[in-house]
This record gives C-alpha cells, structure tokens and sequence, in this order.
C-alpha cells in the first residue's frame, strides 16, 4: 500500500491521573491525502482534540506514531499550524502584525521584507480582512479575529491545516458565513485540513470525509463516512440535496443512536 500524505498509525494516548493511567485513545489507524478535508466528531470526552493535538505535536502519543510525508510527527513544527477555538490574537499587536509575526518566523532568509508585506496582505485579503489590518483584537468581533487567526496560520505555509472547534464560539450566523469563506480559501488555496467538530451540519458541509469518534475511555474510530458531494458546494442547494442529507442523517444515526446506547 503506498504511503499516504499524512498516517496515524496504531495511535494510543494514555493520561496520568491519580486514580492512575486514563486511556483516552486506543489505536487510532487513519490515512489522510493531500488536499483532502477530514473532520473528527464524536461526543465530548472522545479524544478528537487530544487526536489533533498529537498530529500538531503538541501531544507525544504513548504508543504508535503519525508520519507527515513520511517523516515522524513528534514536536510541533511550521509545516503544522493550528487554529483553536480561542484565536490566540496577541492583544498589543494589530491584525497586521500579528500575521506578520508567524510570516517572519517562517520566511526568515527566504523572503525580503516587501516580499513579506506582501504575503501578509494576501493573507489578510484571502479572509477578506484586509480593511481592518491596523486594528487590535479588542477592537474586532469574534468572527474578525477567527479570520485573523485563520490568515495566520495560512500565511505559515502549513502542509496541513489543523483546526480545533474554530468558529465553536461564533453565533450561528457568524458560523456559517466563515464556514463558506473556510469553503472558498481551501478552493483556492487547496489545503489539507484535519478539524474538529460538535457540528453535524458543519462536517457534512466541509468535508471529505467524516472521522466519527467512539466513545471515550479508549476511544477509537468507529466508522469513517465518505461524502460524495460535488465542490463547489452551496449550502442552501444541499439543504434538499438527497445526498447530504443521507450522509447528515449516517452522522446522527451514528452519534445519537450506536453511540448513545453504547454509553
């Protein structure tokens, strides 16, 4: 079998605790392509951050071992970027800045300085955020600084995009407007990304496939759904797309019923 772009293979993580080792993961086999959109989703407690947190490096798995073009994953690295939940703007720094900040971290010697300028201000136009480039976090909504944090890590490079419940704190109007902009930057851009869900709807809407997480303690993957919709996709078109809602309905009956009985 040929190598994948991104492998987890046999990934277990166990926690030290003092009621002594808590197993959260339990042989984790998974494969991800260049370019593709997988999202993880399972109830809470199931380990899908502590899953992204190991493919960041963030976590050092306790046994198995992912690899990213062959190559162990075992620190973080530039070739990484993660988007949290919480943006993780540096108040004191404009939107400008702190894009600019991660590009000379990453273009050190390989970029001039207006070549760096210019990068930053792609960025800032990808997530259409270029008119607010001199303005601080505290003076942007939430889903402003979500795109900043966004821009930030796409101006990075990454070879693959890691995204933990981004817009989880957003309004449900503010969602699905990013959740669209996430549709046309990873159009253009053609990223790979790995993002964590509570959203069926989200998942369904964004993704390749859907990585459903059984229940924790050693949780693993139970079943992997392949979403066969066509991209670009609209989501007004597929809220009567008979396709999209079999795969939503494959999702909840996943979640709500094996899970929730297995519980």
């Amino acid at each position: 079998m040929s190598q994948s772009f991104l492998e987890l293979s046999l990934v277990s993580m166990a926690f030290k605790t003092r009621q002594g080792l808590f197993p959260a993961l339990s042989g984790i086999n998974l494969r991800v392509e260049k370019g593709e959109f997988v999202t993880l989703i399972g109830h809470s407690g199931c380990g899908k951050s502590t899953l992204l947190n190991i493919i960041a490096g963030l976590y050092r798995c306790t046994a198995g071992g992912v690899l990213l073009e062959g190559r162990e994953v075992n620190q973080p690295g530039p070739d990484r970027a993660v988007v949290f939940q919480n943006h993780s703007l540096l108040p004191w720094l404009t939107a400008y800045e702190n894009i600019e900040l991660a590009v000379k971290k990453t273009s050190a010697g390989k970029r001039s300085k207006a070549e760096m300028r210019e990068w930053v201000l792609h960025n800032l136009k990808l997530v259409q955020m270029d008119h607010a480039m001199s303005k601080r976090p505290e003076e942007l909504s939430g889903g402003m600084k979500q795109r900043i944090g966004i821009a930030r890590a796409l101006a990075m490079e990454p070879k693959v995009l890691l995204m933990d419940e981004p817009f989880g704190a957003l309004d449900a109007l503010t969602r699905a407007r990013l959740q669209d902009e996430l549709l046309r930057i990873v159009a253009n851009t053609g990223s790979t990304v790995v993002m964590v869900t509570h959203d069926v709807d989200e998942a369904v809407l964004l993704s390749d496939r859907v990585v459903m997480m059984t229940n924790g303690p050693a949780a693993t993957i139970g079943e992997i759904l392949e979403v066969n919709l066509a991209r670009p996709r609209d989501r007004l078109a597929l809220a009567t797309d008979a396709r999209y809602l079999a795969a939503r309905k494959a999702v909840l009956e996943f979640l709500y019923q094996k899970q929730l009985k297995a519980a």
